[in-house]
Formats: structure tokens, sequence, C-alpha cells
């Protein structure tokens, strides 16, 4: 049933866009009609079987987007580069679809200083604050999402000491991978050479 479920979520995450795991599990898991929470499968299990069904069923028009998502990134990241600029999710995994929002991270010295680099360029957004994790010290964050180039861009805006530290979503959860702007440009030149 475990891995009914991963492929069943996985499927949901490639053709209906959803980007939440935890969602994509429990609609697969209805859909299925398991009850039991204890089959639910773990993120890595319906990443690698996402990975699987977009190679096979998408297998053209995936690494196309993923490589114009990069490709933002890339872009907003050197405009945003004084901010030290990091790219995370599904974008830096090669695991989003066609409606997923680009996840950077930035390291000012204030996250005023992100708000009014914004306001001067006449960029709309919005914020809410939520919190990310570094072992078990849970860490305030700003959340400031907008539009870069027509793709939802979401901003979380961290103190520059953390920068050094491993974030994670949750306190038990993984630590969240990250690309420096160095490091996205090779994945692209990587990808762009195959």
């Amino acid at each position: 049933m475990r891995a009914r479920i991963a492929a069943a979520a996985a499927r949901l995450m490639a053709e209906d866009g959803i980007d939440d795991f935890a969602l994509a599990k429990r609609k697969a898991a209805r859909q299925l009609g398991a009850s039991d929470t204890q089959s639910l499968p773990r993120n890595d299990e319906i990443e690698a079987e996402l990975h699987a069904y977009r190679a096979l069923y998408q297998a053209d028009e995936h690494p196309r987007l993923i490589g114009e998502l990069r490709r933002i990134a890339l872009d907003a990241m050197q405009a945003l580069e004084q901010f030290n600029p990091y790219l995370t999710g599904p974008v830096l995994k090669g695991t989003a679809g066609p409606f997923a929002e680009i996840e950077l991270q930035l390291f000012p010295d204030s996250a005023k200083d992100v708000e009014i680099f914004l306001l001067d360029r006449n960029i709309a957004f919005t914020t809410h604050e939520g919190r990310r994790f570094s072992g078990d010290q849970a860490r305030a964050t700003s959340f400031l999402s907008l539009l870069w180039q027509d793709v939802p861009l979401r901003l979380a805006v961290f103190d520059p000491r953390d920068e050094r530290l491993t974030l994670k979503t949750s306190q038990a959860g993984r630590a969240i991978e990250r690309a420096g702007i160095a490091e996205v440009g090779a994945i692209l030149l990587r990808d762009n050479g195959k």
C-alpha cells in the first residue's frame, strides 16, 4: 500500500501541480481507500516516484520547464546578490511542476533592506511570517511572495548569522538543500551540455 500511495501521490504532483507532499499523500491515500496513516510513504519515496514518473511520461517537457525555472531563479539571484541568495525547494531538486514557485533563501543585514530593494524597483510583494529550524531551535522567518518574470517567487529572509547553519522546515525534518549563484549556474551549464 505504501508503494501504491507513493506512486499515486507522485502522479498527483506531476499532473495536478501539487507541490505539497503532505497534501499529495493525503489525497492519494483517500483515492486508494487507505485509512491507515502508517502506510503513508516518506517524502523521499514520493520524490523517487516523481522522478520516475516524469522520466517516463514527461521526458521532453519537464527538463525544459526545470531549465526555464532555474534560469529565472538565477536571474532573480543575480539581482538579489547583495542579500546572499540560495535556491532551494522543488526547482533546485528538479521536481517542480508547471505551477511551482521558485524558493530563495536570503541573508541580508536587515530584513527591511530586502523590502526597500523591492519597493525601490516597484516590485509588488506580500509578506507573512513563518519559522524554520536549526537543530532544535526555531528561527523566525519573514517570507515575501512576488512575481519574477511572471513566475511566483518566494523569498525566505533570515538573519545573516543563519547562513552558516543547517536549516530545516520542521524540528525533525531533513536539512533544506540549497545552492548559491555559482552552483545554480553550474547546474544550468551541466544540463545544457546534455
